[in-house]
């Protein structure tokens, strides 16, 4: 098996090919509901070509008028396939991709990998999310990647939130990991962050960790009904 060189590899080095696309589409306010009307309707035609992760509309932490969606792709060769299928598949140009274009005022696109110590998890019911993204300082995993992870593992050994995944960019802003984490509803959440501030050991290793931190933000997700993770 060829070795995937990832920039995450604090211990064990990435060795499978998988990574998941970010994608972000900013939509005009007024084509929200007729763009994601489309989509359900015509999800089918895209999920023939590669396996997508979740599907979420955001509710707040930012511009509110997009939706951010993860994909699934074996390696490079398998999405610039799908690329290529998609723009031969006259059905898909034709209801989904031409009639939608309006819609769109600006996409992004982020190549991340789950980072060695991660799997993707499985929320236990329908729930929310909070996508937080962390932009560490230069010097790379070698230099912040075991605070951050004991950092996730403190909030995971707590159970004040499930923990879905943690990303690392590879294409994109560099030095950038995602968590993304879901909760029974948006309340709950709100409940375990007020526990994790007050748990001393949550406490001190965040306090480890932000020492590598540049910027954070945080992005609160409601899942779509066509979305696999829900």
């Amino acid at each position: 098996m060829k070795l995937v060189c990832s920039s995450f590899a604090t211990g064990q080095r990435q060795v499978e090919g998988t990574f998941y696309e970010f994608c972000t589409y900013y939509l005009k306010p007024s084509k929200m509901k007729e763009f994601m009307q489309n989509f359900k309707k015509n999800i089918h035609l895209r999920t023939t070509y590669s396996e997508l992760v979740g599907y979420w509309r955001v509710e707040f932490g930012g511009r509110i008028d997009r939706v951010f969606h993860i994909w699934k792709y074996d390696n490079f060769a398998h999405r610039a396939a799908v690329v290529k299928a998609l723009a031969n598949d006259p059905e898909w140009q034709e209801k989904f991709f031409i009639p939608n274009l309006p819609s769109i005022e600006k996409q992004e696109s982020e190549i991340t990998y789950l980072v060695p110590w991660c799997k993707i998890g499985t929320p236990p019911e329908e729930g929310v999310y909070e996508l937080v993204t962390f932009l560490m300082k230069p010097g790379g995993p070698a230099l912040w990647g075991e605070a951050f992870e004991r950092a996730v593992n403190a909030h995971v050994n707590q159970g004040y939130a499930k923990l879905i995944g943690v990303f690392h960019s590879e294409y994109g802003i560099l030095n950038r990991v995602h968590v993304l984490w879901w909760s029974p509803n948006a309340d709950s959440r709100a409940a375990g962050r007020h526990l994790a501030h007050d748990n001393p050991k949550v406490v001190s290793a965040v306090r480890e960790s932000v020492n590598y931190l540049d910027i954070q933000q945080n992005i609160f997700l409601i899942p779509e009904p066509f979305s696999p993770l829900k």
